[in-house]
């Protein structure tokens, strides 16, 4: 049985997470530990104390944050029109990326030391997969449409959000408006390039 912290330990704790999530949203996930120390009124030393790896911090962050988007998935599934709780889906999903720097790098990389992040990012896949097959059932969402190609469309997202954010930070809207026209199956044309593989995902976003 795991030992309850003391009052201070736990207060500590707290006020760790809380910075955290305000550095990472900010600076993303690269950011200095110290200024996350700095920002809870702690030493580095407690940080460490409390999280001995970045990974142990992510661990403590991110996991509530990503059940967002299961609410996400919920709010699809519930959309009369598949096609159009797919599009709510993925605008929720991109507006996520922008709004907080940290999620954006999240979608685009894997951390597999960090295991309650990668538990909470497979609720969370298998919530898009299910709005995917229903969009695609449904007729609306072109039926060579895969997973992977929704993973590919977030990490384009994540470049365009990171290059605009400071000159145009809505500009991936637009981005987003032309290729969601191009999902569509009555736009569909046959594309000669396969989805990656799983193994080729999973490589990409180790690298």
């Amino acid at each position: 049985m795991t030992k309850p912290l003391r009052r201070d330990a736990r207060y500590n704790r707290d006020k760790l997470i809380v910075a955290a999530t305000a550095v990472f949203a900010e600076r993303g996930l690269e950011a200095p530990l110290e200024e996350i120390a700095r920002q809870a009124g702690v030493s580095i030393g407690t940080l460490y104390n409390r999280f001995p790896s970045r990974a142990a911090l992510f661990d403590a962050v991110f996991p509530d944050r990503l059940a967002v988007t299961l609410v996400f998935g919920d709010e699809a599934l519930a959309c009369e029109d598949p096609w159009d709780g797919f599009v709510l889906f993925v605008t929720k999903l991109c507006e996520l990326q922008a709004a907080d720097r940290s999620i954006n790098d999240l979608i685009t990389r894997r951390f597999p030391e960090a295991t309650a992040v990668a538990e909470a990012c497979g609720h969370g896949l298998d919530k898009a997969a299910a709005v995917i097959a229903r969009a695609q059932r449904a007729g609306g969402l072109r039926p060579d449409f895969t997973f992977a190609d929704l993973v590919t469309l977030t990490w384009a997202n994540a470049r365009i959000v990171a290059a605009t954010h400071d000159t145009a930070p809505t500009a991936w809207r637009r981005h987003l408006a032309f290729l969601l026209d191009g999902l569509r199956t009555a736009a569909a044309h046959p594309v000669s390039e396969p989805p990656l593989t799983p193994e080729q995902l999973d490589a990409a976003m180790r690298a």
